[in-house]
């Protein structure tokens, strides 16, 4: 986005470190976990579905279908199920989300420290 002339002045003067500063602080406070996602993380071009790809997708593009299971996307919303699906399989299975790390570090779920398991 900072590439684009018209945006360029209003994200690099957003703070994003700030921002994610005032997130711990508030998620310590409240006593939650901020998961953070790996900025590389294919969120809207990764299929909600069936978790295909997209390897090339420009940003003019809001609509898409996927070409494996044809499901039909909003590339915004699809982008908001993706994040909330990685960030669910970070806190329940350990799973990670950056793309060296494809896999769970224990290899099973357990319970997240501070809950109770579920009977």
């Amino acid at each position: 986005m900072v590439k684009n002339p018209q945006l360029a002045l209003a994200i690099s003067d957003a703070s994003w470190g700030e921002l994610v500063r005032k997130l711990e602080y508030k998620c310590g406070w409240y006593g939650r976990t901020l998961i953070l996602i790996d900025r590389w993380f294919p969120s809207s071009k990764r299929c909600g579905n069936c978790g295909h790809i997209v390897e090339q997708m420009p940003l003019n593009i809001r609509e898409w279908n996927c070409p494996s299971c044809g499901t039909h996307h909003d590339r915004d919303l699809n982008a908001a199920k993706n994040i909330l699906a990685a960030g669910l399989a970070v806190t329940v299975c350990g799973a990670t989300v950056r793309p060296e790390q494809s896999k769970s570090e224990s290899g099973w779920c357990e319970t997240p420290k501070g809950t109770e398991a579920e009977t």
